[in-house]
Formats: C-alpha cells, structure tokens, sequence
C-alpha cells in the first residue's frame, strides 16, 4: 500500500490529477486508512500509468475511460479497442492537417511581408480583414 505521494511519484501522475482522477470515477475510489488517508495498492497505480501513457497519446479522458473499462475487461473484444484508437488517429490527422494550414498560411504571409521600418504589414492585415468579414460592418468585430 503506498499513501498519495508514494503512488504520485511511482506513477508520474501528481497528486491532484489523482484526486480528480478518482473524483471523476477514472480510477476507483482509494481505500482509507484509519485516519482517513488515501491508500493505493499496486494495481491502482498500475491504472494510474495506464492513464498517464493514455493522456500522452491525446486521448480525451471520456475514450480514457473506456479504454480502462476494456483493459480491465479480460473477456474484452480487441476490435473494440482498435475502433477507439483509429478514431482517435482519424482526429489526430485530422488536427495536423489543419495545423499544417494555419503553417503554411501563416508562412505565406510572412514570406509577403517586407520585414522592414515600413509600416505596411499584411500579416496584419489579413488579421483584420478576417475580423471584419464575420461581421459585415467593414469595422473590428
């Protein structure tokens, strides 16, 4: 049994994570000891690195929790697993692509831009052209 910062330090997940953890039901509730101290065994911090490593590769804490679900299912599907993980590389190649937009638009303007005491900037003035064109008014929203 380790007490709060024993399974912190042995799972590389802080303490607070850990009560938010257990407060959200993503890991069961710690046992207590006499004088009302968290208590955790080596399975619970087993989960906890499960968790870590889970949080590391983007998954959000809803598909976090199913994944526990499953892993702590031994009679579990594997294909169910691997549906969780090729959305979650769907949503993540999905992000890159865009990021990858907002890059290469951002590297445009800034190749447009003189770089030099002159006022004249289109970086920012793609800025406020995008600010304006929501709203219609020909003025900062």
């Amino acid at each position: 049994m380790m007490n709060i910062g024993e399974a912190a330090k042995a799972s590389g997940v802080n303490a607070k994570l850990i009560r938010y953890y257990e407060s959200i039901g993503l890991i069961p509730e710690a046992g207590r000891t006499a004088a009302g101290y968290r208590v955790y065994t080596a399975q619970e911090v087993r989960i906890l690195r499960f968790v870590k490593r889970a949080r590391t590769l983007g998954f959000s804490i809803e598909r976090i929790q199913a994944l526990v679900g499953l892993w702590r299912d031994k009679h579990r599907a594997s294909a169910e697993v691997k549906r969780i993980a090729l959305e979650h590389v769907d949503e993540l190649e999905a992000k890159i692509a865009e990021m990858r937009a907002m890059a290469d638009t951002l590297r445009e303007l800034a190749d447009a831009c003189h770089g030099d005491d002159r006022p004249d900037c289109p970086i920012l003035r793609d800025l406020e052209e995008a600010g304006t064109a929501c709203c219609g008014h020909g003025h900062p929203a």
